[in-house]
């Protein structure tokens, strides 16, 4: 999970978890009869967990953020580590990248499933790595 999905769910739990104090307002403006607004007041039970949710997901997003910024290439400094993830099973394992190509392929020492990138990246470094392969950090032109 990436830190944009982490804060777009910490956005959606707040909303959810809120929705007992501006959902009625909202139904009654537009309209809406008791019974919505009944059933509004049924969330506000959840109302805790959701702020509780939303709380996790937003210190997730910012951790994952503060961790993509700390691994931001030096012009001129080429990383050859990655960690990569697998995104079947999860397995982690540091690997060294090829300094000048890209690896489409990557077979997972866990699961043994043959992972590919996601589309629009270049290899599965880009997709799956904690950092890009050495060609994107350098600037060139990738595969």
């Amino acid at each position: 999970m990436n830190y944009k999905n982490s804060i777009i769910g910490s956005a959606i739990a707040f909303i959810v978890a809120t929705s007992c104090c501006w959902l009625p307002a909202l139904l009654i403006t537009i309209g809406g009869g008791s019974t919505l607004v009944a059933a509004s007041q049924g969330i506000e039970k959840y109302s805790n967990v959701f702020m509780a949710l939303g709380a996790g997901f937003l210190g997730l997003g910012v951790y994952q953020f503060i961790q993509k910024r700390k691994n931001k290439v030096v012009p001129g400094q080429v990383i050859l580590q990655s960690i990569i993830t697998c995104p079947l099973c999860g397995f982690t394992k540091e690997e060294t990248m090829p300094e000048n190509a890209c690896q489409f392929f990557y077979a997972c020492e866990n699961c043994q499933q043959v992972i590919k990138p996601k589309s629009g990246d270049c290899c599965v470094y880009c997709s799956y790595g904690t950092v890009s392969c050495p060609p994107v950090q350098s600037g060139q032109n990738c595969c």
